[in-house]
């Protein structure tokens, strides 16, 4: 990869991980107030959490060479949106919604996990994505036990869950800026 190739796609790797964390942080604050005070809009937030991973997937896919060559992100969108249906057709049960979510995480998991390990050559901040890839992963499974239990799960725990995936891509984003800076402070040299 050329060096200037690099270095923009860093740069919109830093801006989509800032902007990943953001969405995420306000996310977990609207499920844990709007979310925990109306069945509606809790639903609205289970529904457009996986939605949100969707677009983003592929806006990531399509700024760094297509769908085609980011094969984890494409199955990664594919996933999310199946997720999304399967959410709002489970609605009516909070373990059920909670079961579906816990899937996915195994699922979204293992594709972020891939494609951070597929970055990992070429940028840097890849250790915290795939971190959080093999953590969602587990929670995931966490999940699936949660939802089989009797008591009945609420948004707060997919807040959790989203709250953790939050603090990673803001890890990364300042990871990344911390990198450039560096890069940048550095003596050219002859």
């Amino acid at each position: 990869m050329h060096h200037d190739d690099r270095t923009g796609q860093e740069r919109w790797l830093t801006r989509y991980y800032f902007t990943r964390a953001a969405f995420s942080f306000a996310w977990v604050a609207a499920a844990l107030t709007a979310g925990r005070q109306s069945w509606f809009a809790a639903a609205a937030l289970l529904v457009a959490y996986p939605v949100w991973d969707a677009l983003a997937n592929y806006v990531d896919a399509a700024r760094s060479g297509g769908l085609g060559r980011n094969r984890t992100q494409a199955l990664n969108v594919v996933v999310s949106l199946a997720t999304a249906i399967a959410v709002a057709f489970s609605l009516a049960s909070m373990n059920l919604v909670l079961g579906v979510f816990g899937a996915w995480a195994i699922l979204s998991g293992l594709l972020q996990l891939g494609t951070a390990l597929r970055r990992w050559k070429t940028h840097g901040a890849q250790w915290a994505m795939i971190l959080s890839g093999a953590q969602s992963a587990l929670a995931g499974g966490f999940f699936i036990a949660q939802a089989r239990m009797p008591a009945v799960p609420s948004i707060a725990n997919v807040a959790g869950y989203a709250g953790v995936g939050a603090a990673y891509f803001l890890v990364s984003a300042v990871w990344l800026t911390v990198a450039a800076a560096r890069r940048r402070a550095e003596p050219t040299r002859p």
